[in-house]
């Protein structure tokens, strides 16, 4: 089939490219030594691969996000130096650098910096393109920071006109989008001048089922527009978001040319003159993608907060053991601390099934029994509680102790706590502040009960580390005798669909009682649990975000106020 003057010119552009690389890194905030070094290491590799060209991800100088940092001048001036000594060191490189990072922004714009990205040739900063669309919803809010680009200009790279976009400029395909949060796409923009490669450099954060949604709509770019479209992803944990990688680089005809590891730092080539690249594999099963997520938030977060550590409280029960062996994923088994700190109300058979996950994950385990402590804190308060029953009183004495102990633990062997509480508990606040709430990290509060066992039987996949009997027992926090946690939450099959649809998608009681075959007293009450907890949840360690709507900085709400369910 002949094809039309416009294909020909489209593909002349492109094809004098003959190899591009995708430096898939994993930079650390504010670390502009490391994050330089790490640059010009992935640089000299894809020098030595062949790549004419070089591409390192948003804000890769100093990280993202890097939050009220950019209030700061001197951290925005360190940017600048980073990036020019990233230019001088690849002068003679004979290799195109585009990279990430902070520029002032223009007076009487009301904001100190831009979201830019820089291409390095021959020692100079040659071109700056600076980002147009700036998200502020869920966890990002580039519009308290950064002014937004007003044009967008293509540039040349050995005789390639290429159409440099930042992350969300992207995002805006009128072709794919039913409903757009921008009224311009800078893609659309750039191809109109002419561009025969779109590049997007990114910081995209992951959670549950997002790498199939962006291959689409990359797909759609590059069908739409018959150009290559290669997008280069950020990988690693900061924070609460997990960055994914999945780097992808998408062929006019909307197939995958190459495409990068998922949860890992990688570098691969694409040869747009050949369609052809490194294609690594991709875990394509969502509980087991989950599981990566989860380790490599939970080890970026210790390490990049300076830790090497860490304890966690086992109870017996399914949550505490899946920490547990993340933790070892992240971390190894060496760096691992597991503690068990049974009441008089724990059975046996929770302390016996504690012992045996730790010497399936091969770490420590100690026994604090905290009998003679509880006591001693009944006679404390036995004249205050005077005629009263007990009660949840007593209960969350029993979880403060642990998390004093806990606590303790962390102080003298500098191990951060990693806190055990899942999405279902934070949502009905079926969890005690100052107990079992305490930690440096929260690793599965964003995952709900049921996606719990989920993930433990991903882990057993292989072979059994999860016991067979924590997956099989009851749910129950054992603070009082025969306690299961369905004396107050509906059972978790009920309970989750209800929390998923309320505090993930904003759905209504009425929706949520029709489309889930549930009464709509049921929903009611676990709605109002859901806005009674409020409270506890911003006091609570920073959550993992694997779901579209996490606690933390994606979701806010006021903590007085009156609750309407």
């Amino acid at each position: 089939m002949a094809v039309s003057s416009e294909e020909e010119r489209r593909l002349d552009c492109y094809t004098e490219f003959v190899k591009i690389a995708l430096a898939q890194i994993n930079p650390t905030v504010g670390d502009f030594r490391g994050n330089t070094e790490k640059i010009l290491e992935f640089t000299r590799r894809a020098r030595e691969g062949g790549a004419e060209l070089a591409l390192f991800p948003e804000l890769a100088i100093c990280g993202y996000p890097p939050a009220d940092l950019l209030e700061k001048p001197g951290f925005v001036r360190r940017c600048g130096e980073a990036i020019e000594e990233i230019a001088r060191a690849t002068a003679d490189d004979g290799i195109g650098v585009i990279a990430g990072y902070v520029t002032p922004a223009a007076e009487g714009t009301g904001k100190h910096v831009m979201n830019s990205a820089a291409l390095l040739r021959g020692g100079k900063v040659e071109f700056v393109q600076s980002k147009m669309l700036l998200p502020f919803y869920d966890v990002f809010d580039e519009q308290r920071y950064f002014a937004p680009a007003t044009k967008q200009r293509i540039c040349e790279v050995n005789g390639t006109r290429v159409a440099l976009t930042i992350c969300e400029d992207a995002w805006n395909d009128k072709s794919f989008w039913e409903n757009r949060l921008y009224q311009v796409d800078p893609v659309e923009e750039l191809m109109k001048q002419g561009a025969g490669l779109i590049l997007n450099i990114s910081a995209s954060p992951w959670w549950r089922d997002k790498r199939p949604l962006r291959r689409e709509m990359l797909a759609a770019i590059a069908v739409r527009h018959g150009v290559p479209v290669a997008m280069l992803n950020q990988v690693g944990g900061n924070d609460s978001l997990v960055f994914d990688g999945s780097s992808l680089v998408i062929g006019p005809d909307g197939q995958v040319i190459a495409q990068a590891k998922s949860f890992e730092e990688d570098l691969i080539f694409a040869d747009l003159e050949a369609c052809s690249g490194d294609c690594r594999s991709q875990e394509q099963d969502e509980s087991a993608a989950m599981v990566e997520a989860l380790t490599l938030g939970t080890r970026d977060y210790v390490r990049k907060c300076g830790f090497e550590k860490a304890v966690v409280g086992l109870s017996g029960g399914i949550d505490s053991a899946l920490v547990a062996a993340i933790a070892v994923r992240a971390l190894g088994p060496e760096n691992v601390m597991t503690l068990g700190m049974p009441s008089p109300y724990s059975s046996q058979g929770s302390i016996d099934d504690s012992r045996e996950l730790a010497a399936n994950l091969g770490i420590r385990y100690e026994v604090i029994r905290i009998d003679e402590i509880f006591a001693a804190f009944n006679r404390g308060l036995e004249g205050l509680f005077a005629g009263k029953k007990p009660d949840i009183a007593e209960e969350n004495v029993q979880s403060r102790i642990r998390g004093v102990l806990l606590m303790a633990y962390s102080n003298k062997f500098n191990a951060l706590v990693l806190t055990t509480g899942n999405k279902s508990e934070m949502s009905t606040g079926y969890c005690t502040l100052y107990g079992d709430m305490v930690g440096a990290l929260a690793v599965i509060g964003d995952v709900v009960k049921t996606r719990v066992y989920g993930l433990c039987h991903a882990l057993n996949a292989e072979r059994e580390l999860i016991p067979r009997s924590i997956l099989e027992k009851p749910p129950s926090a054992e603070l009082r005798p025969g306690q299961k946690d369905t004396d107050t939450l509906p059972p978790y099959d009920v309970l989750d669909p209800i929390l998923e649809a309320y505090v993930e998608r904003y759905e209504t009681p009425e929706t949520i009682a029709a489309a889930r075959g549930v009464d709509c007293e049921t929903v009611r009450r676990v709605v109002g649990m859901v806005e009674r907890s409020e409270y506890k949840r911003q006091q609570a360690a920073p959550v993992l975000k694997v779901t579209p709507k996490a606690f933390g900085m994606g979701r806010r709400f006021p903590i007085a106020v009156k609750v309407q369910v």
